[in-house]
């Protein structure tokens, strides 16, 4: 059985959004995906709902009691996942392949400008061992930016590349809060926030939310001539945490692995990618671990990763151009390929998700048209 993404809304983007709350954020995003998928009714056509949050950013107990109303799920089945909002993508699929559902709703959402200790928060996330006398949540980013570098032969600047190309590429995408026409001396000349990244390699926090429309492929077909095919979906968490095995990104290596077997595809065929750029070196790191790449730092200075190069990375800006959203995040790089692939720019695209610092787990999904 194929899944289909209907119909897709999102709201925000911006670094403050102090105008709404995150209910009304949700609200917004649901509004706009019921009607881009063909005016479902949540209360009568959608089966399953799910939402995508964390308590923790949330400043909630059990915050997802306030997840239903805002997507039209009240006294609806409606599930959490506390993870990426990819992750979420996923159970959604499982939702319809298993037959408990023809129609899933996948919202998450994020407002990190209402955190007020955000920084304590990713602290206390990291395994004891980090924790004790860290100064900077980004060391351990820095300690993997240091290893890639490396592994791979990588400069501070290629990461500025990275940085200078999705930044420009995000001037075509009006999510893009953070675009910009950088020269590649600004970027050098900055002060590092955490050796070897200044505070230009790391993506800014964005309110944002994402509301999706999934359905099986024969009620997909009743309400659009041109649905997104999810062909493959996997998700991946590395079993170590050792230093050792920093910079390798083997989560992705895994989840993409099995995406592509599940979809059936060649990655040949993948023409655009839209994949994590939480920091600057991760983009190159991920690209690797998708396969998509043997040298990923060779590939970037020959202009490979270039919009109209043999193989687009973050076309419409990434993380870098547009923002984290938090759980949102995964999501926000759907929505890129959605709108890339509803362009006809390319047949198929990769969407790759990272959970960010200190997680070491990835989804990776395969998208047509």
């Amino acid at each position: 059985m194929k899944v289909a993404i209907v119909g897709i809304g999102w709201y925000g983007f911006r670094p403050n959004t102090k105008d709404v709350s995150f209910r009304e954020m949700m609200f917004e995003a649901a509004v706009r995906a019921y009607e881009d998928s063909g005016n479902i009714n949540p209360r009568t056509d959608v089966d399953t709902f799910i939402s995508c949050q964390e308590d923790f950013w949330e400043g909630i107990a059990i915050t997802d009691e306030f997840a239903p109303d805002p997507i039209g799920g009240a006294m609806r089945p409606t599930m959490t996942v506390t993870g990426d909002g990819l992750q979420g993508i996923l159970h959604g699929v499982m939702h319809i392949k298993s037959g408990l559902a023809n129609i899933t709703v996948v919202e998450s959402h994020a407002k990190p400008s209402d955190i007020l200790t955000i920084r304590d928060i990713i602290e206390f996330a990291f395994d004891p061992m980090y924790r004790i006398g860290a100064k900077n949540i980004h060391f351990l980013a820095g300690l993997e930016a240091l290893k890639f570098m490396k592994l791979r032969n990588a400069t501070r600047e290629d990461f500025a590349k990275v940085i200078v190309k999705n930044k420009r590429n995000g001037l075509k995408n009006p999510r893009a809060s953070y675009a910009s026409n950088i020269s590649l001396e600004d970027i050098l000349e900055r002060e590092y926030t955490i050796y070897p990244l200044t505070d230009l390699d790391i993506s800014r926090f964005v309110d944002a939310a994402i509301v999706v429309v999934l359905a099986s492929e024969e009620i997909a077909r009743k309400y659009t001539d041109t649905p997104i095919w999810i062909d493959g979906i996997y998700s991946a968490t590395d079993s170590t945490i050792e230093l050792s095995e920093l910079g390798e990104a083997r989560y992705m290596k895994i989840a993409s692995k099995e995406a592509y077997n599940m979809a059936k595809v060649n990655k040949r065929e993948i023409k655009a990618a839209f994949v994590d750029d939480t920091y600057s070196y991760k983009e190159l790191q991920h690209i690797e671990g998708l396969s998509l790449s043997d040298n990923a730092v060779k590939d970037l200075r020959e202009g490979e990763f270039e919009r109209g190069g043999k193989i687009e990375v973050n076309p419409l800006g990434g993380h870098l151009a547009k923002g984290r959203p938090l759980e949102v995040s995964g999501l926000s790089l759907l929505l890129d390929a959605v709108e890339y692939l509803r362009q006809g720019v390319v047949d198929k695209a990769v969407v790759a998700s990272w959970r960010g610092i200190p997680t070491f787990t990835g989804v990776v999904g395969v998208v047509s048209r």
